[in-house]
């Protein structure tokens, strides 16, 4: 298996309990992360080290991670291993799946890429490189069968972990945070290039929010290995920092300011109102939007096909427009409640025991 980032290994780790219910001996190696690993994975690479997003800033790791690519498919041609199971992390993951597939290696890959937002012409790529691709979102197996890939639909695993209602109480307690503060949840990403980017622009915000309202309480998410480069990017901010802890602060706040990515349909399922913002190289950020099918970035949005939460992106995702789009959220209640029953709804249909359906699937491509 490998993971590419944070999601990844969350995600990755949620299959791996499925995998081992179904085959209890299983050895399972490659990249991936702490989560993972305390399901028993052997991390040959940290995960961290292909947790890269934009054309540019890969550029300046480009020779390591074609490295640990070039060094991994030495290793698992040598091991033959059942199945390979590629975890998000396209880029990377395809061209490593063709080389295994050629050499007689199942390969599978999970969280299908969003050919339907962007560069749809990775189907091709895809068709050469999976035996089977498994799906997280419904309208997906049906893109994959106009090109004769193969494609199952398991339904999302943070549907099954999240619960339907939110313990939001619990969550307060164990943050230390009362039934009546106003909390404000800061999610700026799991990868160095995006917290450089994102984080300050949400310290900006909260900043600006506490300004404002000197009440308001904040909490900060910070991936692993993650705390240095955000405690030196908060400065003096009153921001709680909390290491992981995602689904807490979300599921104990009032609104979020999430980067763009995973965390957003997290937020959705705990029914969180957010403010969705990216920022990336300029360049990088052209390139990307060339390449855009849809107006949306979000995945909420995407999902629900209309804008649904704000999105400020690259020089939209000021201080003052985050701070001004969270706190609309938080003097409109009515508005509020329309969209967390919308997130609800959402939930249901993501909501499919991911670990069984998807461990049935890649049993069926193993008996092939």
């Amino acid at each position: 298996m490998v993971a590419g980032e944070a999601s990844g290994d969350l995600l990755a780790a949620m299959l791996l309990g499925g995998l081992k219910t179904r085959w209890p001996q299983l050895q399972a190696f490659g990249v991936g992360g702490p989560k993972m690993d305390a399901q028993g994975f052997s991390s040959w690479w940290p995960h961290d080290k292909l947790a890269v997003r934009g054309y540019v800033e890969v550029l300046r790791h480009y020779r390591e991670i074609v490295e640990i690519r070039k060094q991994l498919g030495f290793r698992l041609l040598l091991e033959k291993p059942d199945v390979f199971i590629g975890i998000d992390a396209p880029d990377f993951n395809l061209e490593l799946e063709a080389r295994l597939k050629r050499s007689g290696v199942k390969t599978i890959h999970f969280i299908s890429p969003a050919i339907w937002a962007w560069r749809p012409q990775r189907m091709q790529r895809i068709a050469r490189a999976v035996d089977l691709t498994l799906c997280v979102f419904p309208f997906e197996p049906a893109l994959y069968a106009e090109h004769g890939v193969a494609a199952t639909y398991v339904g999302h695993p943070l549907a099954d972990v999240i619960p339907l209602k939110v313990p939001r109480d619990a969550s307060r307690d164990a943050l230390g945070l009362s039934g009546e503060d106003t909390v404000v949840a800061l999610l700026p990403g799991s990868r160095r290039t995006e917290i450089d980017a994102i984080a300050p622009r949400l310290f900006g915000a909260a900043d600006v929010m506490r300004r404002q309202r000197p009440n308001l309480r904040f909490v900060l998410s910070v991936a692993p290995g993650m705390r240095e480069p955000i405690e030196r990017l908060a400065g003096a901010s009153a921001v709680t920092l909390l290491d992981g802890g995602s689904h807490e602060a979300l599921a104990a706040c009032d609104v979020a300011l999430v980067a763009s990515g995973t965390a957003t349909l997290e937020a959705a399922l705990f029914k969180r109102p957010m403010v969705i913002a990216y920022n990336m190289h300029w360049l990088s950020w052209q390139m990307t939007q060339r390449k855009r099918l849809q107006p949306w970035v979000g995945l909420p949005n995407i999902l629900l096909r209309e804008f649904v939460v704000p999105e400020l992106l690259q020089d939209e995702a000021t201080p003052e427009r985050l701070a001004r789009a969270a706190l609309e959220w938080l003097d409109d209640p009515e508005r509020v409640q329309a969209v967390a029953r919308r997130f609800t709804q959402l939930h249901l249909e993501l909501r499919r025991n991911t670990a069984q359906a998807a461990t049935d699937a890649i049993e069926k491509v193993l008996a092939g």
